[in-house]
């Protein structure tokens, strides 16, 4: 007898509704799964077999043949085990098969039957409801991760028994039921405060800007200066995520696994700092099956790479496009995929390879060779997609020994939302752009319009500090923050001059 089902395959952060057909005919007892399975759904022959048996159901002893359409597609991981078993048990008329059409199945299997969590539930969950699907059964513990989605309902089991039951008598089994909003209410920014940063106003003020326009930003300076302890207090300024940006980064975690440790949805704004000996597909992501990397994973949030110089060049690189277009492209021979990275990138350096080139308290020992050698790694198209370039020197022994605090991040994130508030009332009718930094050409032309002061004060910095094009728009860009950061329309060549000093360690040698 022939029986259907349907499960999903995860096709970078997209789904792909997956046909499980099974026809458990007469013949010499074998098992066949067709349609590119990966070895992991091989494997679920064994396992299928013995839940099935250790779970009071028959295991066929017929010839039984699996077939997972599209056949073009690749399929891979556990989360075939409960289709397949569903489509055996129905096939071998074990259980009631009027639902099998109208709901997704999804889980692995353990030997005793019971159901174990996967990844990438959510945004099957959401490809799931686009499709028109009625219902999703998974693994309780997927069941709050995949209920946010609205309009589908969602059934979480602990035992492929249960699920028999569910199919006898549906109505005695309610959906699982998840408030996505109150799920954000619940957020709490756990980021360090900048309260506890003492001096540097310069910085924290570049720190502000980046966080109100979405800028990138790179910190220059000796060892002890408090590059890293600035950057890490970025997430703690910035506007919390609304629903939809988390929707979209839970999707982009939950492919990666690491959902199942945060609950339903991820409330706060991701913060990732890969190591400096990391490489360039675990920066962008990838594997014969790709996954998002680092830049995925902080996509509407902060990527820091502490010790930037310290990269291989080439990994940098990789950085170029992702940070121009918002997103990594990744092909393969069977399947290219899209992964968003629309992040804020967070960097830090010393100025030399001792670290001490215009310190004022320590010489440096390095060479003009050296320094041009280290400063290398750094090509000039990279440095012009960072908007705010800033040196950062190290406190005085009297600010050092300053017991008053500085401003605490809350009145900065105060200000940030106000001036996110002005740029999303700008761009409410264009949803390419959601900040300053993500201006296109046509924006910049239409928001940042300069007066003949602001004109010609660009204009020679331009040619003083050989300003490409990229790097000219980038001052455009940090002008109008600075504008909207003191609810002025226009830009008043006092915001141009602020911008223009972050533009100042393009090629430090």
């Amino acid at each position: 007898m022939l029986a259907r089902t349907w499960s999903a395959s995860i096709v970078g952060i997209d789904a792909v509704k997956v046909g499980v057909e099974v026809d458990v005919s007469n013949g010499l007892p074998k098992t066949l799964i067709v349609g590119l399975p990966d070895a992991a759904i091989q494997e679920s022959r064994e396992r299928v077999k013995s839940a099935l048996k250790n779970s009071g159901f028959a295991f066929p002893q017929r010839h039984i043949l699996v077939n997972l359409t599209p056949a073009d597609l690749r399929k891979e991981g556990p989360s075939f085990d409960l289709p397949i078993a569903i489509g055996i048990l129905a096939a071998s008329e074990q259980i009631n098969a009027q639902l099998l059409g109208d709901h997704l199945f999804l889980g692995e299997l353990s030997l005793d039957g019971s159901l174990r969590p996967i990844a990438g539930i959510l945004p099957i969950a959401a490809a799931a409801q686009k499709l028109g699907i009625t219902g999703l059964i998974v693994p309780a513990d997927n069941a709050q991760e995949a209920a946010v989605v609205k309009g589908l309902s969602v059934y979480g089991f602990r035992h492929l028994a249960a699920i028999q039951d569910f199919l006898d008598r549906p109505e005695h089994y309610p959906p699982v039921s998840v408030e996505g909003n109150q799920e954000l209410d619940r957020a709490v920014q756990l980021g360090l405060d900048l309260r506890e940063v003492k001096g540097q106003a310069h910085a924290r003020r570049a720190l502000e800007i980046a966080a109100a326009g979405g800028h990138n930003l790179i910190f220059v300076g000796p060892p002890g200066s408090g590059k890293t302890m600035l950057a890490r207090r970025l997430p703690g300024i910035l506007p919390p995520l609304s629903f939809t940006e988390a929707l979209d980064v839970s999707q982009i975690h939950s492919v990666a696994g690491l959902l199942k440790d945060k609950g339903t949805l991820i409330r706060d704004r991701p913060f990732r700092s890969p190591h400096h000996s990391a490489s360039g597909p675990s920066l962008v992501g990838g594997g014969s099956i790709p996954r998002p990397g680092e830049i995925s994973l902080a996509h509407r949030g902060v990527l820091f790479l502490d010790e930037l110089t310290e990269f291989k060049r080439n990994v940098l690189e990789f950085l170029r496009q992702p940070l121009e277009d918002g997103f990594v492209s990744i092909s393969r021979t069977r399947q290219s995929v899209v992964f968003p990275a629309r992040f804020t990138l967070i960097a830090s350096t010393n100025p030399c390879p001792c670290g001490y080139y215009g310190d004022p308290i320590q010489a440096c020992t390095c060479s003009p060779r050296m320094r041009e050698q280290y400063w290398a790694k750094l090509s000039g198209p990279l440095m012009d997609r960072i908007d705010l370039q800033v040196a950062v020197n190290r406190l005085k022994p009297e600010e050092m020994m300053r017991q008053t605090e500085g401003e605490s991040s809350q009145n900065v994130r105060d200000r940030v939302a106000q001036a996110r508030a002005i740029a999303q009332q700008r761009f409410h009718n264009d949803p390419s752009a959601r900040s300053n930094a993500e201006m296109k050409n046509q924006h910049i032309r239409q928001f940042c319009q300069l007066d003949e002061g602001g004109r010609s004060l660009l204009e020679a910095a331009i040619r003083k500090l050989g300003l490409s094009a990229r790097a000219m728009d980038r001052i455009l860009k940090v002008s109008r923050t600075i504008a909207d950061l003191a609810a002025t329309e226009t830009i008043q060549p006092q915001q141009v001059a602020e911008a223009i000093q972050y533009r100042t360690i393009d090629r430090m040698q």
